[in-house]
């Protein structure tokens, strides 16, 4: 089969790959309908992420129709059309227990297009199935779909959760790139007072509001005074940092307020100053994290009943075979516009569903 494959910092092709085969009885083989690019992915071609080998299939994100399982799968079965997760759980280990999935001590994780291969390629193979894969209505549209593997979770655990937006709020999200936009969307779902989008591009400001910012400002146009123009001087109650950059980072500890909540959701390859010399006697809580996925099945559920709007994420489709174009343009982002970008496998029409989905080859 064919794979997009990380060959090193700055390295990696669309190329021949061995197809995944079931390596434990707890695994499943999917066939992959339609994948993403995050920006997680950019970060690992760069060298911020040392642990992936070269080698690699890149990607954690996902919708596809199940192929093959192992002898202990339970939830699924071949023919089934599911949600892979970019997290691996276990499912017995402490922390899948609480519903930290990220934090697997069982051989989970971070693992699809980490430590082992991802989903951007025509199969991947998913261990612990029965904790990684979602069953998908056929009314889902597969783009809507893939949106909530990694960005809504992302956006809503690591940023909104993490951030304890409370009914009132104001809430200000520096970044505005795929992961921001989620977190602007499910923040709404807390019926915060503001939310205030920050970004240096006017495009993803727009696409911000349209999730439901009510205010939106340029990086360069003096964000941290717009939030205190907006809150009386009091600052934000929630910051969420959602770019990875120690400056966006330290905005974010300048405009919260006292008593106040800073979430990190920024992938940083670079160390970020912390300055206690302002903040120690502020009071104000600052929370990182890595995605658990645990809120899948309610994002999921809301997605269904019409409360959550991602119709302005996806703004460029490829085929599976255009992989390396899509990167370009994903990467590109600030001459292509691009949010989240989708590659599909080929399409067939499936009656029992009403739907589309992937076919072999």
């Amino acid at each position: 089969m064919k794979g997009f494959v990380f060959h090193g910092p700055g390295r990696s092709a669309w190329e021949d790959v061995a197809e995944p085969d079931l390596k434990d009885p707890a695994d499943a083989v999917v066939r992959v309908e339609t994948a993403s690019i995050c920006g997680t992915d950019l970060h690992i071609l760069q060298g911020d992420v040392p642990g992936v080998a070269d080698g690699t299939v890149l990607g954690h994100e996902a919708v596809g129709e199940v192929v093959e399982t192992g002898s202990e799968v339970r939830t699924v079965r071949p023919g089934d059309r599911v949600l892979v997760s970019c997290i691996t759980a276990c499912g017995r280990c402490r922390y899948c227990r609480e519903g930290t999935y990220g934090q697997c001590r069982g051989g989970g994780g971070w693992l699809l297009g980490n430590r082992i291969d991802g989903t951007q390629a025509e199969y991947v193979r998913v261990p612990f199935a029965d904790h990684s894969v979602h069953l998908l209505p056929g009314a889902v549209d597969s783009q809507d779909a893939v949106l909530f593997a990694d960005i809504f979770p992302t956006g809503y655990e690591v940023g909104v959760l993490n951030g304890s937006v409370r009914p009132g709020d104001t809430v200000a999200v520096v970044g505005a790139g795929p992961v921001g936009l989620a977190a602007v969307a499910t923040a709404r779902l807390y019926s915060p007072d503001r939310v205030i989008a920050v970004d240096r591009l006017p495009g993803r400001l727009q696409s911000a509001a349209r999730l439901g910012a009510d205010a939106h400002v340029l990086a360069s146009d003096e964000p941290e005074q717009l939030v205190a123009d907006l809150t009386d001087g009091l600052g934000a109650d929630v910051a969420i940092e959602a770019v990875g950059l120690p400056e966006t980072f330290e905005m974010c500890t300048r405009m919260v307020r006292a008593g106040g909540h800073v979430a990190n959701v920024g992938v940083h390859g670079k160390p970020a100053a912390l300055h206690l010399e302002d903040l120690w006697p502020k009071d104000v809580t600052i929370r990182t994290g890595l995605v658990d996925t645990s809120s899948v099945p309610m994002l999921l559920s809301m997605l269904n009943a019409g409360r959550l709007t991602t119709s302005p994420l996806v703004t460029h489709v490829f085929g599976l075979d255009s992989m390396e174009e899509a990167y370009e343009v994903f990467a590109g982002a600030e001459d292509t516009g691009a949010l989240k970008v989708a590659v599909r496998g080929p399409q067939v029409y499936r009656p029992d569903s009403a739907s589309l989905v992937a076919t072999a080859g």
